[in-house]
């Protein structure tokens, strides 16, 4: 019997050790885990307070913390929110390699998230391609979850990756499904941003008509009364108002700028901006007298914000209208005021255009030797520019050849005689100049433009874009507003004399911060800018998830001229590139 009861005993004891020692381990494990919530949730706190080295340091024990389990499932997301974090510090390549290790399991949030952080990754990288390919997985499993906001976020994102790309088409495509997105999740104000953007990038692409353009301006503009917030309802109205002028559409243009000018109201840098874009477009209307205080009232602004180059503009559009309603006196005045100002900013194609015209004013006025000097002045400073094309010497060659000729018309031919004895018998004789009974007392026209070009007004010199700025210049030879031509022995000569490419300048679409320094800057040394078309005006605004995109019919700035491309400040892509976390348990 004892013989028999002594191996239950035994038995009844190891079991006892067993059951202590899994305890034990039970115990263990629940603390690890325990350990691994807390340090996650320490790690999402310091995220959101902005305090990412805390927030790496508690992700990267919760990851250690992980391996001493065997659930794989726990391993994955440490694996996740540590590769998370380290892209969220800039160090892409690392976090690639730990979001590599979160394989993705079954559809959810999660799987989502992972997408679009290795989608920040690659983006960082400078692998464009395939950050957009990620971002594009994680629109659609958001779409899947319902998730219309990270849709949105994701669709913004993936169109700045098209940008850099060059797909114009991708790139609109995107935006504007990313306000589709958006206007699902009832974020109306996220929408009217995506589709203005949609809008402007439409005009790149040779993929879209002009009714698919207008057609998401109006979802942009019925979305619009819902905006709360007047600034950013200014910069909307404004950036409309340069996507229509580029559509040519200028009285959809005049009427977004109006609404933009009370919103602008308490803000003297876009209010500018907003003045010299509604002047430009007056002027593109030929309501010049409605033009003219806005001319003035823009480059007073300017003036005042120290936005020398914006000023400088403002005089020339000034000038333009004068010279329109045939006060061409005062018009050289303003002209002779902006060519002061593109001097002080170092602006050469800004001189030679304004000598251009005060050359035309001045041949206009009958002053031919004024006329001739600045038409000679005009091509000194074109040789200057490394952009200036054989078709624009050609025609300033013209201009000065035809005053030259002008001013030898009025030369009595022959050789001079002395008077000895009586008087010649020429009081009765009317000298012939060119085929021409010269006039004593030449008479100019009242109003009047220059005389319609032969050539093509989209191919004339556009006005320079300072740095920061994004904007549109209207060429008026397309008008038709031909000036008379001077009376007497001045005859019309057609061909070459247009109304000027500079004359009318620049749409402003940037009104974010005035350049408290002259803006002499070369816009070519500015990444965003030299990714533009010189045709279009629309610059690349691109938005993250944890910040706002600024942007066209164009983003914006608040003191710009008003040519292709000043905003407002130019936006780097990603101001703060964010990936999102997702929790463990």
């Amino acid at each position: 019997m004892a013989s028999d009861s002594y191996p239950s005993h035994e038995g009844r004891k190891k079991k006892s050790d067993e059951c202590v020692k899994s305890k034990d381990k039970e115990a263990d494990v629940l603390k690890v885990q325990v350990d691994i919530e807390e340090l996650t949730a320490s790690g999402h706190i310091a995220l959101k307070q902005g305090d990412c080295e805390e927030a790496l340091r508690c992700f990267k024990k919760a990851f250690k913390a992980s391996i001493e389990l065997k659930e794989t499932r726990v391993q994955q997301a440490c694996a996740f929110n540590l590769g998370a974090a380290y892209v969220e510090v800039g160090k892409a390549l690392k976090g690639l390699d730990f979001l590599k290790r979160a394989q993705p399991g079954e559809k959810g949030e999660r799987v989502a998230d992972l997408q679009f952080n290795m989608a920040v990754a690659h983006e960082i990288l400078g692998n464009h391609g395939q950050a957009a390919g990620h971002y594009l997985q994680a629109a659609q499993l958001y779409r899947s979850q319902g998730d219309g906001a990270s849709e949105g976020d994701s669709c913004m994102k993936m169109s700045h990756c098209h940008l850099l790309l060059k797909d114009w088409t991708q790139a609109a495509q995107s935006f504007q499904r990313a306000g589709e997105s958006y206007r699902m999740a009832g974020k109306l104000d996220s929408a009217t941003m995506a589709y203005k953007e949609a809008g402007s990038h439409m005009l790149q692409s040779d993929d879209f008509t002009v009714d698919d353009i207008i057609t998401v301006l109006t979802d942009c503009l019925e979305l619009s009364n819902n905006i709360k917030d007047p600034e950013l309802l200014g910069k909307v109205y404004n950036d409309l108002g340069l996507i229509f002028s580029q559509l040519k559409l200028f009285q959809e243009a005049a009427g977004c700028y109006e609404r933009a000018l009370p919103l602008a109201s308490t803000r003297p840098s876009r209010l500018a901006v907003v003045l010299q874009n509604l002047g430009a477009v007056h002027n593109t209307l030929s309501q010049y007298r409605q033009a003219l205080d806005y001319h003035r009232q823009a480059a007073d602004l300017h003036g005042s914000l120290g936005s020398r180059r914006a000023q400088g503009r403002c005089f020339s559009n000034l000038a333009f209208a004068l010279s329109q309603l045939g006060e061409h006196e005062e018009a050289a005045e303003n002209y002779l005021h902006a060519l002061q100002a593109f001097k002080d900013t170092d602006d050469y194609k800004g001189q030679w255009q304004t000598c251009e015209c005060l050359g035309e004013v001045h041949f206009k006025l009958r002053d031919l030797e004024r006329a001739t000097l600045y038409y000679k002045q005009a091509l000194g400073l074109l040789s200057k520019c490394k952009d200036s094309s054989s078709s624009v010497q050609e025609r300033l060659v013209n201009k000065l050849s035809e005053a030259l000729q002008h001013r030898l018309s009025l030369i009595t031919p022959g050789k001079p005689q002395r008077c000895l004895g009586p008087r010649l018998h020429t009081q009765n004789r009317k000298a012939v100049l060119n085929g021409h009974r010269a006039k004593t007392e030449p008479q100019v026209s009242g109003a009047g433009s220059a005389e319609v070009s032969t050539g093509e007004p989209g191919k004339e010199e556009e006005a320079p874009v300072p740095d920061g700025e994004q904007a549109h210049t209207v060429t008026m030879g397309e008008a038709g507003d031909s000036q008379s031509p001077v009376t007497g022995s001045l005859t019309e000569q057609p061909g070459y004399r247009t109304v000027l490419p500079g004359a009318n300048r620049n749409l402003n679409n940037h009104f974010e911060h005035p350049d408290p320094h002259y803006q002499n800057q070369d816009p070519s040394n500015h990444p965003v800018l030299a990714q533009q078309s010189e045709n279009l005006y629309e610059r690349i605004k691109p938005m993250t998830t944890q910040t706002n995109s600024e942007t066209p019919l164009s983003e914006s700035s608040e003191v710009s001229p008003t040519a292709a491309s000043d905003n407002e400040e130019t936006i780097p892509l990603l101001k703060k590139r964010k990936s999102q976390i997702c929790t463990v348990m």
